[in-house]
């Protein structure tokens, strides 16, 4: 039988972190994954250089039912404290855009340097190693509170972290087991759904606009609503199926079946008075003009969508015409029949709902020495880094908390 102080489920970012700080913390910490691989996740994150997280993070990057769940964690542990980590390690990095990290040389730049934080706490990792179940038990004198079942037979421990990460990339191994832990020991979940992800839309709707895969070009974009809607001026890349690029991905969090999006073309345009204008002092044909606004290409569909000839002199065009055209390049609506699934997701939103999770300690207010962290909690960070800072500004509260319970446990 195993004991130990803190068992670890899951071995990604979010997980080896915490193992790590709570071993060097003085926690005896074992990790457990059932992947035969370690953080494969992180590995293919950022194209394969890992955008670990971003200069600018705040609270305002995040989003969840329980939106001021995440300032505790945030604030205790910022991205300035993981770039020191970085830095100590001599790991090359650059900002690529907005504040976005990346290494210069390879993702296993950071997971190296997780798992030689592991090493420096005495982490014990058992992996591939599949955990089954989780029970709570009374604790006897060594004060252990859960018991687990795992592959390489049964774990007790006084503190159990769950840090088995989102639904997104099921052939990488992810799994609904933190989902259903958190339903086992009575918490609620936000309805999981994929995150920063392609979206798609009708075929007979989108014949129009098939033609235009690989045309790229930067929007305003806006999805949601209330309090939960998401608005952000990125690059909009249209495919065979739908929509995609950084600003679907970002407005693909925030958006829920049957709602709509609204795109504005060129920000920053005003299209009536620019139109207007050339309409009164350019002999140039409608097609071009507007090519010199917008790619070629999407210049050409959007005329054909409105029933505009490409080839006729501004001075011709009616203005009423114009009207509608500086209307829907404005603020074109398109409703999404879905997104590309988990297979291309990102990240996931929804899960652990935090209303009964303590924002200090992530420990679960329903069953204390079980705690949640990283993406399996319903916390979603933008596209560029954020939603590693989450896994680790929730990793490091969860660790210290750990350590503070260790230290008040009976000797």
């Amino acid at each position: 039988m195993k004991r130990v102080d803190v068992a670890v489920i899951g071995a990604g970012a979010a997980g080896l972190f915490c193992a790590a700080q709570a071993g060097q913390r003085g926690a005896r910490v074992l990790l457990l994954d059932h992947a035969t691989k370690v953080a494969e996740k992180i590995r293919i994150s950022g194209g394969g250089r890992c955008n670990f997280t971003n200069r600018d993070a705040t609270p305002a990057q995040f989003h969840s039912r329980n939106p001021h769940f995440c300032r505790s964690a945030l604030a205790r542990y910022t991205a300035q404290d993981f770039i020191a980590l970085v830095q100590r390690h001599r790991i090359a990095f650059h900002e690529k855009h907005r504040g976005q990290l990346f290494c210069d040389e390879s993702s296993q730049d950071i997971i190296g340097l997780l798992l030689r934080e592991c090493d420096d706490g005495r982490v014990e990792r058992w992996q591939p190693c599949a955990v089954a179940g989780v029970r709570a038990r009374d604790a006897g004198d060594g004060g252990e509170r859960y018991e687990l079942d795992t592959a390489r037979g049964p774990v007790l421990a006084r503190s159990v972290v769950v840090a088995t990460g989102g639904l997104p990339v099921p052939a990488i191994g992810a799994t609904d087991f933190g989902l259903r832990l958190g339903k086992q020991f009575g918490h609620a979940l936000v309805d999981p759904r994929p995150a920063l992800v392609p979206l798609v839309f009708d075929a007979t709707e989108w014949a129009a606009f098939a033609g235009l895969a690989g045309v790229s070009l930067e929007v305003d974009i806006a999805s949601g609503s209330g309090r939960q809607r998401g608005h952000f001026t990125e690059d909009l890349l249209f495919t065979h199926r739908g929509l995609s690029g950084p600003a679907v991905l970002q407005a693909s969090s925030y958006w829920h079946p049957g709602e709509t999006l609204q795109i504005a073309f060129a920000p920053g345009t005003a299209w009536p008075e620019t139109l207007a204008r050339a309409k009164a002092g350019s002999r140039r044909q409608l097609g071009n003009e507007l090519a010199s606004h917008l790619p070629q290409r999407l210049a050409q569909a959007w005329l054909a969508r409105g029933g505009l000839p490409e080839d006729r002199p501004m001075p011709e065009v009616g203005d009423k015409a114009l009207r509608q055209l500086a209307e829907s390049l404005a603020a074109w609506r398109i409703a999404p029949t879905g997104t590309e699934g988990w297979k291309k997701a990102e990240v996931m939103a929804g899960g652990v709902d935090t209303r009964e999770i303590d924002s200090k300690s992530m420990e679960s207010r329903r069953a204390p020495g079980l705690h949640f962290i990283g993406e399996v909690l319903d916390v979603t960070g933008w596209l560029g880094g954020y939603n590693f800072q989450w896994a680790w500004a929730s990793a490091h509260a969860c660790a210290e908390a750990l350590a503070a319970d260790l230290a008040l446990r009976p000797r």
